[in-house]
């Protein structure tokens, strides 16, 4: 028999794309993990080395699936964007996510987030957000050292590696961007877009009402011996 070394042990062990759990357990946890993740990937559209992603199996230690988490929203700064099927943080430069946020539902258990908070610690994280929807509970840590910290007025808090900014406003989590246009959800976006087409289409109208008006005065006074040109 040949004994198998370890670097082929290692290139033989899968590392699944899908750890059978749901992505959310409800429609409001879903809009708010939807909501930070492609309000992420619009701060960052124009910068290549910026990957985000949602419900992704993020792998630290090479040769051992079954150290993995599969964080809500993550961000890594210094990584290029494109499709994966997990994260593996060895094929990432040894990168881990420095953001990371959890978006809570009336199934979630302190234990486990107590157990995450360890984990991102562990691994590399500096900022890791939690919220919860329906209590209006907002919680968050950063780094100091090795250690997750956690940030005393988070309600009030802006990211130091993102600049978002975090408040509670009205009974509900509002969350800035760095040039402070709030994150919208998808409609939001699209209603806003519709509406400035709309406006820009109006003024275009008036423009064009106002040129013809112009030009249909300028032909009356023709009409009666006057240039407008000399008025």
């Amino acid at each position: 028999m040949i004994a198998q070394t370890p670097t082929e042990a290692t290139a033989n062990i899968i590392y699944p794309d899908r750890d059978g759990l749901p992505m959310s357990d409800n429609t409001k946890q879903f809009r708010w993990i939807v909501t930070i993740k492609e309000n992420l990937e619009l701060i960052y559209a124009q910068n290549p080395d910026v990957f985000v992603a949602g419900d992704l199996l993020w792998y630290p230690v090479e040769g051992n699936n079954t150290i993995r988490q599969a964080p809500d929203v993550m961000v890594a700064l210094g990584r290029p964007k494109g499709d994966r099927g997990s994260y593996q943080q060895w094929r990432e430069g040894g990168i881990a996510p420095q953001v990371v946020f959890e978006i809570l539902s009336p199934g979630n258990r302190m234990g486990e987030m107590n157990r995450k908070l360890r984990f991102y610690e562990q691994y590399g994280v500096n900022e890791y957000y939690i919220y919860d929807p329906d209590r209006i509970d907002f919680a968050g840590w950063v780094s100091n050292g090795d250690r997750l910290e956690s940030i005393e007025e988070p309600t009030n808090w802006t990211s130091p590696l993102l600049g978002i900014r975090f408040r509670l406003e009205a009974g509900e989590l509002e969350i800035d961007r760095p040039d402070g246009q709030p994150f919208l959800s998808f409609v939001d976006v699209d209603l806003r877009r519709q509406a400035a087409e709309q406006r820009a289409e109006t003024a275009e109208q008036r423009a064009n009402d106002l040129q013809q008006q112009s030009a249909r005065l300028a032909a009356k006074l023709r009409e009666l011996g006057i240039d407008p040109e000399n008025i």
